[in-house]
Formats: C-alpha cells, structure tokens, sequence
C-alpha cells in the first residue's frame, strides 16, 4: 500500500491520520512481519489490523545459488503460478532483477518466459515481496550477498510496462520518503518499448530506462520480437529523443547477440544509425540457450568487434558479464521454477 492507501486504512479504523506514517515506516523501513511488532501503536488497532488485513510477506518457496554467487529466488504469485527474482552480488553492490509477471505476453522468440505465455500480472504487493523478502541485511563490512540490496532491475518475467499501475505504484513505495527512500537513480525498468507507457513512466519518474532492442534491422525484429509490430521501434526512438539523457538519468539500450544473426559490421553501422545523436549507452549480452530455439551465442570475437565499431563511432558500448547461467538464472533464461533447486 501507498501511503495514500494506509491513510485509508488509518480512516477506516477510526485512528489519527498519522498513523499511517508509523504503519509505513514499520512495514518499509523496519521491515517487520507482524502487527505484533508495531510498538508505538495502540493493543486495540494492533487488534484490528491483525483482523482485516495482513501484511503480505512471504519467503521464498526456494532458491538456488549459482557458483558465481547469483542467487535464483522461487516466489508463490498464487493461482498456481510462480515467479523468479535473482539477486546479483557483485563487490559493493547487490543488484535484485525484479519480475512484474507471471509469464509473458511479449512472445519474443529467443526468451523463455515468453514461451511460458502469459499467467498474469503481479500486484505490487507481489513485487514489492520479492524486494523486502531478500535474505540480505547491511553489514558493515560491504561485501557480496550479505551486504544491502544497492540496485533494482525490472527485468525479470513480464514486460513492466504491460503491468504499469502496479510497477509504477511498486517504484513509488521504493522511492517516497515514508516507503524505503530510494534514489530513482537505483532503479531500472527495461521495456520493449510499450506506448504510451513509456511516455508516462519518462513523464511520472526519474527511474532509468532500458530499451530491448536486440536488432537494428526492422524486418528481423519484428519476426523475433511480435512487439515491433504494436510498438514500432522508429516510434520508441523518436519518443526517447525528446528526453535528455545527458545528466543523471541513463538510457540503455540492451542487445541480444546471436551467431550469424545480428552480430557483423552492418548490423553495427544499423544499430549506429538508429541511435543517431541520442544520449544512451548499449549493453551488448551474451545469448544463453534457450530449449526449442535454434539461435546460437556470438563468440567472443564478435562481440568485442561489434562493441570496438560502436565505440569507434561515439556510441558508449561494454559486453554485460553473464551471470547465473548454470542456475538458469541468466538473461532470457527466467521459467518459474525450471532448473530451480531447494
């Protein structure tokens, strides 16, 4: 709940209004699982929480690490349906990939949470589980997975933006002051490129933005990625050129690179071209095996060549590194529970 929403719930239960901050700042900042636990509220509206409403935490129902240290989470998202979140250690930060959805609608050929199909959308309450049920807590020393979550990435299972009043609800418990207080600058929400959506997400918040792009080449996309029929990418593209993205505010695009398929010098003077003068940086990613598509990974070679001709012409580019492959917790890889392991 927003704190518009627990201010409701304070009216609802004859309690001052400001009891609605103390319930947030219980549930947000201190994290705690029970009404029980909220000390500076009455035994009587204790009692009354505890009848009509519940707090919504709830653990993982399993998890599996991955020999890098990536950690794959399994989460109940009801209905018999299950979503993953992988949370990302690396030196000082902790990065969690956050899904919106319960498969996808999407259908892009090369992922396997579009062969799922789509299940559902999330709640906020869903999403916001997946956050503040990570087994992670400061440590002062820094370090690794026992540290503090630094980053979150809605790039699990689900297209954001098709889900957007519950993403964007979620973002605004993450950022408010009465909810954990996050700079948007930690957060990044990657889309297809659903409009008008996008627009409102670039009007509403100062979250990054991450655009899958993949190909340059129109024809290619639109048969790999159905959405380029809806949400053509020229549009996207216009879209994001009246934003700036020179300041704080960062604008990536992310592309896939297959083997014999999008990773040669004239995709990457396509891809030069399309970005034109926008302010963005490109995530060149590595393609992990998906069963049932015949797409193969780029070599190394290729992907340094591709990166090597996009910096040569002003274009930002680095190789992401790939993490949590052999969990199935890698990019593309997420299929509610397949590979996952108590």
């Amino acid at each position: 709940m927003t704190l518009t929403d627990l201010e409701g719930v304070a009216k609802q239960g004859g309690m001052p209004r400001f009891v609605a901050k103390q319930i947030a700042d219980w549930i947000y900042a201190k994290r705690v699982t029970s009404f029980d636990e909220m000390a500076n509220i009455s035994k009587k509206n204790k009692g009354w929480l505890e009848e009509n409403f519940v707090i919504g935490r709830e653990k993982p129902v399993r998890s599996s690490k991955s020999a890098d240290g990536t950690v794959k989470y399994l989460f109940d998202a009801g209905g018999g349906n299950r979503v993953e979140s992988v949370m990302i250690p690396d030196k000082e930060r902790a990065t969690l990939c956050v899904s919106s959805q319960a498969g996808c609608k999407m259908n892009c050929y090369f992922c396997a949470t579009g062969k799922l199909g789509f299940r559902g959308n999330l709640t906020a309450a869903q999403i916001m589980n997946q956050i503040l049920s990570m087994p992670i807590r400061m440590n002062k020393t820094g370090g690794n997975e026992q540290g503090e979550l630094t980053n979150i990435v809605f790039m699990g299972m689900g297209e954001p933006l098709d889900n957007f009043t519950e993403v964007l609800k979620a973002i605004e418990i993450l950022t408010s002051p009465w909810g954990l207080a996050w700079s948007p600058k930690r957060i990044t929400v990657s889309t297809v490129g659903k409009l008008p959506q996008l627009k409102e997400l670039l009007d509403k918040t100062a979250v990054h933005v991450a655009i899958s792009v993949h190909t340059a080449d129109l024809a290619q996309r639109e048969s790999m990625m159905p959405a380029q029929k809806a949400f053509p990418l020229q549009s996207v593209m216009k879209l994001l050129q009246s934003y700036d993205f020179s300041g704080q505010r960062r604008l990536t695009l992310e592309y896939i690179m297959w083997r014999g398929v999008n990773d040669d010098v004239a995709h990457a003077n396509m891809l030069i071209k399309l970005i034109g003068s926008l302010e963005c940086r490109v995530n060149l990613i590595r393609f992990h095996k998906v069963p049932g598509v015949d797409l193969h990974p780029a070599s190394e070679d290729r992907m340094m060549m591709f990166r090597n001709i996009l910096n040569e012409h002003g274009v930002k580019a680095t190789i992401r590194a790939s993490r949590g492959e052999d969990i199935e917790a890698a990019c593309g890889m997420l299929a509610a529970g397949k590979g996952t392991q108590k």
